[in-house]
């Protein structure tokens, strides 16, 4: 019988000289945006890349609230207007329940006021709509990193706010209104009445009242219609 040629396996022995590496697994994304075409097309960009996977999705902010706490995602990546809670909203709460899970703002909405609002929220980075086939992808990973993420005219509001503050030499300005506040605002301003606001909060309709009360007096001004724009304008819904 012909002997086996030296470069035979040897029996029992693996052909692969060299074992394969196990792969990390990908960043688990939850994304919440109310419009499904939206969605649609943010997840095409993320689930192209290797290392990121969106494992949920959500319609408003109270939805994200809750699949996150199934899911426990690596990241949430929170539109700004949306029905019921806002991503400001959601991403409070969720830093607060899920401190591991990092937090990304995609908005169309190129304002100082809500990027200030989504880093004291929790926010590692802040990304815009109109670029984001450009830089939430990269947005994501430095969020796994650590690192914050900020486009470029948000860079120049903090340096013009960092002047500001060194020049007068004043902190950030407070918010005028509370979380609750602006949780009844909003539902105020979304047509509930105040027996359903108090369902859906759990708390008396007096309370809510009185939450409505204040909210008129700190924010100078008359009745449920001005309310609304209020809200339009900081955007808690969208006109």
């Amino acid at each position: 019988m012909p002997e086996l040629p030296n470069s035979a396996a040897t029996p029992g022995t693996s052909p692969e000289r060299f074992p394969r590496t196990p792969r990390t697994p990908p960043t688990r994304i939850l994304l919440a945006d109310d419009h499904a075409l939206v969605r649609r097309g943010v997840r095409l960009i993320l689930d192209s890349e290797p290392d990121l996977m969106v494992v949920a999705e959500a319609g408003d902010g109270a939805e994200a609230i809750e699949l996150a706490r199934a899911d426990a995602p690596d990241l949430a990546i929170l539109d700004i207007a949306m029905p019921r809670l806002t991503g400001l909203q959601a991403a409070r709460e969720l830093a607060r329940l899920l401190p591991q899970t990092r937090i990304l703002i995609l908005t169309m909405y190129d304002n100082e006021q809500y990027f200030f609002e989504a880093l004291r929220a929790g926010a590692c980075g802040y990304v815009l709509k109109s670029v984001a086939d450009r830089d939430l992808v990269e947005a994501c990973r430095a969020a796994m990193r650590d690192e914050p993420f900020i486009y470029p005219g948000a860079v120049n509001a903090l340096i013009r706010n960092f002047l500001d503050r060194a020049k007068d030499g004043a902190d950030l300005p407070t918010r005028t209104i509370t979380d609750r506040e602006e949780e009844i605002l909003k539902l105020v301003a979304e047509g509930h009445t105040s027996q359903q606001i108090a369902d859906l909060l759990v708390i008396s309709p007096k309370t809510v009242e009185r939450h409505r009360a204040n909210l008129l007096q700190k924010l100078g001004l008359r009745d449920r219609l001005e309310l609304t724009r209020y809200a339009i304008r900081s955007g808690l819904i969208e006109p």
